[in-house]
């Protein structure tokens, strides 16, 4: 695979990707109907795109799948409540809490640029978080979604394996259905929407994306993959005309820059060595 389509891959993923959070608030399903069906055709989805899911089954990657299974699940459920922009953006900023962690989990002291990127993404967390906002349509409850959001991004600082997104959606199914019941009735426009974000918007996403990190840089791809948070809060504008407040435009913005510019001078550091 030339680096060119490789490249394109990253992108498809995550055009992919930023699908979700017009989708979960289009569809008329309760958070928990729209993450427990989503979740087990993923599971499906990513066992038959991606051959490793099937061979990396370890005790360990189990347990990153609770901590995954619990990240979709608020992931959903934020969406519902909040902006699709703040949503996004608090579950971007991830890279604060794996800083965060490292001196526990990984016995890694921040440098003092860390410090630096960590004091800068914190200011982003807080506008967004005292960003708010009226209650709206399609955010009914800015205060807790955001709140959910934030917390699902210090849980998926503990994730990202294939098989773990198997065994953790495999998970979220299973603890999301009893309080999906009943289903009633529901509606092919809704099977439709829930289809494609199993199938397509995490499923085929993980698929593309799994095939061209291997030929990209890892800085390249984290760089790439900023185009979902971008496009994120875009489709929800075009479907619902939803429109994040100026306080979470600004947040976002900050979280977005600060990570890309700690990535470009990790990979600088990297390649000085």
């Amino acid at each position: 695979m030339t680096q060119s389509g490789a490249r394109l891959r990253v992108f498809a993923a995550a055009a992919c990707f930023s699908t979700g959070g017009a989708l979960f608030k289009l569809a008329t399903l309760t958070g928990w109907q729209v993450a427990g069906f989503r979740a087990v055709l993923a599971a499906a989805a990513v066992l038959v795109l991606i051959p490793e899911a099937r061979r990396a089954w370890t005790w360990r990657a189990g347990l990153v799948g609770v901590t995954y299974a619990i990240t979709t699940i608020l992931f959903v459920q934020a969406n519902k409540l909040t902006t699709a922009a703040s949503a996004v953006f608090l579950q971007d900023s991830s890279p604060v809490f794996i800083l965060l962690l490292a001196p526990w989990l990984l016995k890694e002291r921040p440098r003092r640029e860390d410090l630096v990127f960590l004091g800068v993404a914190a200011v982003g967390m807080a506008c967004l978080l005292g960003a708010g906002g009226a209650p709206q349509r399609t955010a009914t409850n800015p205060a807790l979604g955001n709140s959910l959001a934030a917390v699902s991004a210090l849980t998926f600082a503990l994730t990202m394996r294939a098989a773990a997104a198997v065994s953790g959606n495999a998970l979220a199914f299973l603890f999301c259905l009893p309080f999906a019941l009943p289903f009633g009735t529901v509606s092919l426009a809704d099977w439709a929407i829930v289809a494609w974000l199993g199938v397509v918007q995490l499923g085929a996403g993980y698929a593309v994306l799994a095939r061209a990190v291997p030929h990209l840089p890892a800085l390249e791809v984290s760089l790439l993959l900023l185009l979902e948070p971008v496009l994120n809060p875009i489709w929800t504008w075009i479907v619902h005309r939803e429109q994040p407040g100026g306080w979470t435009v600004v947040g976002g913005v900050i979280i977005l820059v600060a990570t890309a510019v700690k990535s470009l001078y990790d990979a600088r550091r990297e390649a000085s060595r």
